[in-house]
């Protein structure tokens, strides 16, 4: 098994085979990973907002959907993957915090980022085969190029493999 590679809060990290990328912390934020199902080269990223353009400076662009997915894709390119044997798994985007009575955008980060990250994968033309998301507990997630497996750790529900 390969060493394991973490991917912090708003960063982007690729790998060719064998890796295994990890990515901690999930409330609201997505993680995401993409994977060249022959090559098993993949790249997975810890996505907090879904729209960059509400902010001025953006020093980490695997911050934001609308600019994380984009650059997974360039960066798996820079590694020769085939673009049709791309797919995607994600988990979180829970709804984390909550006011009774109270529906915002504010306490739908969860939702907008899953929306986000949906809308870029598809502009992509890349296909979300498995997901684990919503609801409101955080996750972690960890995926192997040896096996493809998506493994989605949920506090206090346990473990699910996509």
């Amino acid at each position: 098994m390969a060493q394991p590679i973490h991917v912090g809060m708003a960063d982007l990290v690729v790998s060719k085979h064998p890796a295994t990328l990890i990515t901690l912390g999930l409330g609201s934020c997505i993680g995401l990973v993409i994977y060249d199902q022959v090559s098993r080269t993949a790249g997975m990223v810890h996505i907090m907002l879904p729209d960059s353009r509400e902010t001025k400076n953006n020093p980490k662009p695997g911050k934001f959907a609308d600019t994380a997915v984009p650059l997974l894709m360039d960066e798996l390119h820079k590694l020769g993957v085939n673009k049709t044997q791309l797919r995607a798994k994600m988990a979180g985007g829970a709804q984390m915090f909550s006011m009774p009575g109270k529906e915002s955008a504010i306490f739908s980060v969860g939702a907008r980022n899953v929306e986000a990250t949906l809308k870029f994968l598809t502009a992509e033309g890349i296909k979300l085969v498995a997901s684990d998301t919503g609801g409101s507990k955080g996750r972690s997630v960890e995926f192997s190029t040896e096996t493809l497996k998506f493994i989605v750790k949920t506090l206090g529900s346990g473990t699910k493999e996509l």
